[in-house]
């Protein structure tokens, strides 16, 4: 019996001792987003406030990464202009920063497809609502890339949305919005 214990004491200090959780360097990362509507497109930048992965021997396990809402910044556009944008998705019109400070990304499954390349799954959290999101991540050394596209509507963003209100005609703007990040770790 004692060397059943032992055995199994080895078998999951072992394990613990090959799974580790790498944290991201918030500073070198970079999120770039992406939102179109009829009549044009508009891109920006949103910072993370913290993010880690998971790590067993090299390959990804999980993660988790939280981004500051209230850093999203807008791009194309200067002056007035940027401020109103800007005001306006910060407004509870679009992601409510005030009472939803934080999204939230978990990573709930991660498998190699091929040397450096992952199919991820997830649970996305934006506005205090939760949906699943699959995504494909590229690692190379100390970096990873990936694009989420995200559907607004399954997370009450209805400002300008065709799946919210009938008759925007030009003013319309699309659902799905792309946010590419490049980690740095």
């Amino acid at each position: 019996m004692k060397m059943i214990t032992l055995a199994l004491f080895i078998t999951a200090a072992t394990a613990w001792s090959q799974s580790n959780i790498t944290k991201i360097d918030i500073e070198q990362s970079e999120i770039q987003w992406l939102a179109k509507k009829v009549t044009g497109q508009h891109n920006g930048t949103i910072n993370l406030s913290d993010g880690s992965l998971e790590m067993n021997m090299d390959q990804i396990t999980g993660g988790s990464f939280t981004v500051d809402m209230s850093s999203i910044v807008c791009k194309d556009l200067t002056g007035e202009y940027k401020g109103k944008l800007e005001g306006h998705l910060k407004s509870d019109d679009f992601f409510g920063v005030e009472k939803f400070p934080k999204a939230l990304l978990t990573i709930t499954k991660s498998e190699m497809k091929m040397k450096n390349h992952y199919m991820m799954e997830g649970d996305l959290t934006i506005k205090g609502i939760t949906n699943p999101i699959s995504f494909e991540m590229h690692v190379e050394g100390n970096s990873a890339t990936t694009k989420l596209i995200v559907d607004r509507s399954k997370f009450d963003v209805r400002y300008g949305s065709n799946s919210f209100f009938d008759n925007l005609g030009d003013k319309a703007i699309y659902d799905d919005f792309e946010l590419d990040v490049n980690l740095k770790f």
